[in-house]
């Protein structure tokens, strides 16, 4: 699959946000868009299901940072979940492990807010 899909959810406070495909220089922009439109809209906790994602480069490691700082400074948070083990190799070796918040399942990610 190239490209990314995003399926989103509400899950009382929380958006939930779906995605499947590849999260790179071409569809991060994208994808950072349509993030901050929630955030925009005044939601600050949101998490993210990287179970369909099957790459990840350093622009889509960028786009999680930045979505982290704002909503930390909106006193709200980020968290990633269900990440591949291919994925969580590139989250510890680019040292984004220690910037973001990272849980293995949904319901894990949840219980986070």
């Amino acid at each position: 699959m190239n490209g990314i899909v995003i399926k989103e959810e509400i899950k009382g406070d929380v958006v939930i946000l779906r995605m499947s495909g590849n999260l790179d220089a071409i569809t991060s922009p994208s994808s950072e868009c349509k993030i901050f439109e929630f955030i925009n809209q005044g939601k600050n906790k949101v998490l993210i299901d990287l179970s369909g994602v099957q790459h990840l480069s350093s622009a889509g490691l960028r786009v999680f940072v930045s979505v982290t700082r704002k909503l930390r400074s909106m006193s709200g948070n980020l968290v990633l979940v269900a990440p591949s083990l291919f994925l969580m190799d590139i989250l510890k070796i680019s040292g984004c492990q220690q910037v973001l918040e990272i849980a293995n399942t949904l319901e894990e990610g949840l219980r986070r807010f």
